[in-house]
């Protein structure tokens, strides 16, 4: 049996991103607050992360605007979690090229690149990711957006070296 207090938050949950589709920022961010404070965490986590794009969306065109290459990446991640992924691409291709050695740029275009099937250009880039912190690596593991590639060998050779017996 499903708890009637998940119920009641998922259906806020739902109107709240009906608000949200239909850009009226104010009222969903009310509704998306109310979601936090019921017990699902799954769905509190996930109204969380509307909340983030509603206040973004709530400030004025000039903050909209991204200038750095932090900006463009917290807008392609933005993006990525709401499905719009041409966007996530644009927005994280320009933080890429503003910065060209911040690992966690090369792990959003993996995670996008897993999400939208793209297994060569994700490994790619997770391997540059990796390259340049190492600790990757292990946050790849565990991280469903790669779920895709799972079954992959090269993906597991990325992830778990020392299977090739590199570690003693």
């Amino acid at each position: 049996m499903v708890d009637p207090r998940v119920q009641a938050q998922l259906r806020l949950y739902d109107e709240a991103l009906a608000l949200f589709h239909q850009q009226k920022f104010s009222r969903a961010k009310q509704e998306l607050e109310e979601v936090l404070k019921g017990p699902s965490k799954e769905l509190a986590d996930r109204a969380r992360m509307h909340l983030k794009i509603v206040e973004q969306r709530m400030k004025p065109a000039a903050e909209q605007n991204p200038r750095s290459a932090e900006d463009h990446y917290q807008r392609g991640v933005a993006m990525m979690n709401v499905g719009r992924w041409d966007e996530a691409r644009e927005s994280l291709d320009k933080a890429r090229k503003a910065a060209p050695k911040a690992d966690h740029i090369h792990y959003a275009l993996a995670a996008l690149d897993c999400l939208t099937g793209e297994a060569d250009s994700a490994l790619e880039n997770l391997k540059i990711a990796i390259q340049l912190r190492p600790e990757n690596r292990y946050h790849a593991r565990n991280d469903e957006d790669f779920a895709f590639l799972q079954e992959d060998p090269r993906f597991t050779e990325l992830l778990y070296p020392e299977k090739d017996g590199l570690a003693g």
